[in-house]
């Protein structure tokens, strides 16, 4: 199981890849989307200006993944292995992107957006061959974004240039993926 979620962070410099945070001020942040499985070890991170909607980013992290999904496999497992479950945000659901992941052979775990004053209607969704209604595990992105912020320069930005701070997330990962594999 596979799960994405983002995580905005303040910038001291202005760079690239830095905009304006739609919850602090519009003070300049960077987000960082994280694709994990299910034990919370990062499988890919891109990051973005803070004022980039999720939605435009979900395929390139899935695409930006480190270890790639088998092309060809035996016919008794082919079935099994093929589907691949993906959870997500509420922010992240859009019907081209949940149709660009579905083509990819993802299984989707989106939470169902309640509208206000609409309690009869929540439960006439239409209901989709590719996605399960129970919720996500979030709890277990929330805790590999804890272990990243434990680097002090990935929890406040102080690069100038986009490409050295993603650099320093991708080697917070490779660290991370070590402690827990290696460490235990």
């Amino acid at each position: 199981m596979a799960i994405h979620r983002q995580y905005i962070h303040k910038v001291t410099f202005r760079g690239a890849k830095t905009g304006n945070n739609p919850t602090d001020r519009s003070k300049l942040g960077t987000k960082r989307h994280i694709l994990t499985e299910k034990k919370g070890i990062p499988l890919s991170v891109v990051i973005s200006p803070a004022s980039t909607h999720d939605i435009n980013l979900v395929t390139d992290v899935v695409d930006n993944t480190v270890i790639k999904r088998p092309k060809s496999l035996s016919r008794s497992r082919r079935r099994r292995r093929r589907l691949q479950h993906l959870c997500l945000d509420k922010g992240y659901k859009s019907a081209e992107e949940e149709q660009e992941l579905i083509k990819r052979g993802y299984v989707l775990h989106i939470p169902i957006k309640k509208k206000k004053g609409k309690k009869g209607e929540i439960g006439k969704e239409i209901s989709m061959p590719n996605r399960k209604k129970y919720s996500s595990k979030r709890w277990v992105v929330e805790r590999t974004n804890s272990w990243h912020n434990r680097f002090r320069k990935l929890f406040t930005r102080y690069e100038k240039k986009d490409e050295n701070y993603l650099g320093l997330a991708q080697f917070s990962c490779s660290i991370i993926i070590y402690r827990k594999l290696i460490l235990g």
